[in-house]
């Protein structure tokens, strides 16, 4: 079923939503009904409690991601904080019912109700059941479907197989994507996805056109003699933001040519173990290449 407390994110989102919404709304919401109800509800939300932004509190912030690791709700509006909740109170007993009213939800939802959807799969049971969900969602062009998918989402680095991730990490680096809010990068990063980057490059660097930095933090882990020639082109760049990239991804290599390579920058080295050059600052850097 759950595999989180999920009783103590009821709570703790039942604490928070009264704070946002009118006593009557509140009330609105906790109404029982059948099913035809708990769908009209959950397309009716907006309309209820408005779009305001929540105030969420650092303390419920931290408790969120203490009951379920990886999740958080920040910058959540009123009413996707409603839906979630709203999908924490479905009866999970009955485990065929519960995914076909889940699907139900899928099917005739709007963009605003599947960001809602898409951005909870890492808190409804049954999670090994939405893996196909997850990996058509990624197949989507809507912008704001993927971001939910994409950015500071666990589930999908947690139960998608190998082929549907590295799906997902070349959608992010496609639709230019924040890469570095992809929850489980590093962990997930392999060698076929790695392999697909550097191709990527040729491909960006054949046309006259940048390569996103972002890429070699997926290559990092896989460099060796057959790309080996790329990070020292990237190494080479008179950008210097390139360049650190390039290093950046030697300092986090175990191949020897690479330590070699990166022992020759011994200030930019110093930097990158100092923690003040990383992947989040040179994507800050103003001399970032526009992909």
């Amino acid at each position: 079923m759950f595999t989180y407390p999920v009783v103590q994110l009821r709570a703790l989102l039942g604490k928070i939503i009264p704070q946002h919404i009118s006593p009557e709304t509140w009330e609105w919401l906790q109404a029982t009904g059948g099913p035809g109800d708990f769908n009209k509800k959950f397309v009716l939300l907006p309309r209820k409690t408005g779009k305001t932004p929540i105030n969420l509190s650092a303390e419920d912030g931290n408790k969120i991601r203490e009951i379920r690791q990886g999740f958080s709700v920040e910058g959540y509006t009123i009413d996707r904080l409603c839906r979630v909740w709203l999908l924490l109170q479905l009866d999970e007993t009955n485990e065929a019912a519960y995914i076909r009213a889940i699907e139900n939800l899928f099917q005739a939802a709007e963009v605003n109700e599947l960001v809602t959807l898409y951005g909870s799969l890492p808190v409804l049971a049954y999670p090994e059941k939405w893996t196909g969900r997850c990996a058509e969602g990624i197949r989507s062009n809507i912008g704001v479907v993927l971001e939910a998918i994409i950015c500071d989402n666990p589930y999908p680095s947690e139960y998608l197989d190998e082929a549907a991730w590295n799906q997902l990490v070349l959608k992010a680096f496609f639709t230019e994507k924040d890469v570095n809010r992809i929850t489980g990068l590093d962990a997930r990063s392999n060698k076929t996805l790695a392999d697909t980057l550097s191709d990527f490059a040729h491909e960006r660097w054949a046309a006259s056109r940048p390569v996103p930095l972002l890429q070699w933090r997926c290559v990092a882990g896989f460099i060796d003699v057959a790309n080996f020639a790329d990070i020292e082109k990237v190494v080479a760049s008179e950008n210097p933001v390139e360049q650190k990239a390039g290093l950046l991804a030697c300092y986090h290599s175990h191949y020897p040519p690479a330590k070699a390579l990166l022992s020759r920058y011994p200030e930019i080295k110093n930097a990158i173990e100092s923690g003040n050059i990383n992947w989040h600052s040179i994507t800050e850097d103003k001399n970032v290449p526009v992909a």
